[in-house]
């Protein structure tokens, strides 16, 4: 893994398929990404790669693991591993619906039978779960042998949880990360990691301390082969510290809001203040291939505030509507708003910019989402033809859009910053960040690391930003 602003990416949004993305890359953004997220990239029934059927295989359409490999050699990367879950569709899931309990893949999944003391979870009990749905999370099993029954499934339809607590579940985890690391990847992103371990009465969502035991046994698990885990959770900010404090690699979701705010007030206190402790060794983000999160700066920024940037967000975003997130558009996450981050601030260069000076020299390594790299506005035809809001930032790049969409005065300003942040050696992960906020609506942020130094002095009212270095 190296220092250098990551990418994240679906495997054909920025061309066809992987070969393409790879071409992309190495013509127009070789200095400015040194890492690649391959968002899912293995045969999947829904949600965007994010029901897995299988990872032994590259998804056909995309390519081959060849062509990972071949990527890997010019980018570190970062794999999805859904440890919560499997796809509906997957061999695993059917063969246990066709052989039940004689199914060697039995083992694999939450059957609320053998879960729930008595078969079923009281009202109590479902009111303490941390859920995704206004009900019990779990699915009507239909068997070949014409029972049925309910197993455990905290998100779509599609998606059905792993029992992590069983020897053959955790011989196939096993399985699918050594078999990841010795496909090229440096990093081993942890989809919702969180809602992993489950025990009745509890909220079943970051539970302690089994969800310890858990990180440490897949850590153990990709050590060996020199891979880092990246465990993905939105909540609280306080469980990403606790996750800090054990040393392993955390999120920064509270910064996209947080910037958002200053930009929109000009008050750069709460900012400065979540800056200055944030831990070093994370990954930071303006946007990702989900909406901007709203959960994960509670407490940051106080209640009052936070409901009057989610407002902000649609009245000074540029086409930033309440109804995308409604189920009209398939998305009831209240946590969430749908939106690129450049139409957030209004498809303004000199806001987005700001924007991304301030990220890349907070502490951490940078993370830039495709969309965003291109300072892509919301995708309305899109998300209208599929009524699905999260769209709103999926737009598929062709070749010849991005050689037009990279000559763009603000696209040709962010690879320079990108450049910048790569190379100069103030940013060293390990380097320090001092913060001073000499007026309520300027922050000066001075990276170093031995000798060297970088400083950034932000104005949030003027919009505008001067760097100085060694």
């Amino acid at each position: 893994m190296k220092n250098k602003i990551m990418l994240i990416t679906y495997a054909d949004s920025m061309g066809k398929n992987l070969s393409a993305l790879h071409r992309i890359l190495n013509r127009y953004f070789q200095e400015a990404v040194g890492g690649v997220h391959v968002l899912p990239f293995f045969p999947s029934s829904a949600d965007r790669g994010f029901a897995p059927m299988r990872y032994d295989i590259v998804d056909p359409k995309f390519g081959t693991f060849a062509d990972i490999m071949s990527l890997g050699k010019d980018y570190y990367l970062m794999f999805d591993f859904m440890v919560n879950h499997i796809s509906r569709s997957s061999q695993y899931f059917q063969d246990f619906l066709r052989q039940k309990d004689a199914s060697p893949y039995k083992d694999y999944f939450i059957r609320y039978k053998d879960f729930w003391p008595n078969g079923e979870p009281t009202q109590e009990q479902v009111d303490a779960i941390y859920k995704r749905k206004p009900r019990a999370p779990y699915l009507d099993a239909q068997f070949a042998d014409g029972t049925k029954e309910k197993v455990w499934c905290t998100f779509g339809d599609e998606q059905i949880d792993l029992d992590v607590t069983k020897p053959a579940t955790m011989e196939f985890i096993q399985k699918t990360l050594v078999d990841m690391c010795q496909h090229g990847a440096s990093l081993i992103r942890l989809d919702a990691f969180a809602y992993a371990v489950k025990k009745p009465g509890g909220s079943c969502f970051f539970e302690e301390p089994e969800i310890w035991d858990l990180l440490h046994k897949i850590q153990n698990i990709v050590h060996p082969y020199g891979v880092d885990i990246l465990p993905e959770i939105h909540e609280h900010y306080t469980i990403q510290m606790k996750i800090a404090r054990q040393g392993f690699w955390i999120y920064d979701f509270a910064l996209p809001v947080l910037l958002l705010y200053a930009i929109y007030t000009h008050e750069v206190k709460y900012l400065k203040n979540w800056l200055e402790m944030s831990p070093k060794k994370q990954f930071t983000t303006l946007d990702t291939h989900d909406g901007i999160g709203i959960v994960d700066v509670r407490d940051l920024l106080p209640d009052d505030q936070i409901a009057l940037t989610k407002e902000m967000m649609f009245t000074k975003g540029a086409n930033v509507k309440k109804i995308y997130n409604t189920a009209a558009y398939n998305n009831l996450d209240i946590y969430q708003v749908n939106t690129t981050y450049y139409s957030a601030l209004g498809n303004q260069d000199d806001a987005y910019l700001l924007a991304r000076a301030v990220q890349f020299f907070a502490p951490g390594i940078p993370q830039v989402y495709y969309v965003g790299l291109l300072a892509g506005k919301n995708d309305i035809a899109l998300m209208e033809q599929t009524k699905n809001g999260r769209d709103i930032n999926r737009h598929s790049y062709t070749e010849e859009e991005i050689d037009r969409e990279v000559q763009r005065p603000v696209v040709q300003r962010l690879l320079e910053l990108m450049k910048f942040r790569n190379t100069h050696p103030a940013f060293a992960v390990e380097g320090d960040l001092h913060v001073e906020m000499p007026k309520s609506d300027v922050l000066v942020l001075r990276r170093t690391a031995g000798a060297d130094w970088a400083e950034l002095t932000a104005d949030f009212t003027k919009r505008q930003f001067k760097i100085t270095c060694s």
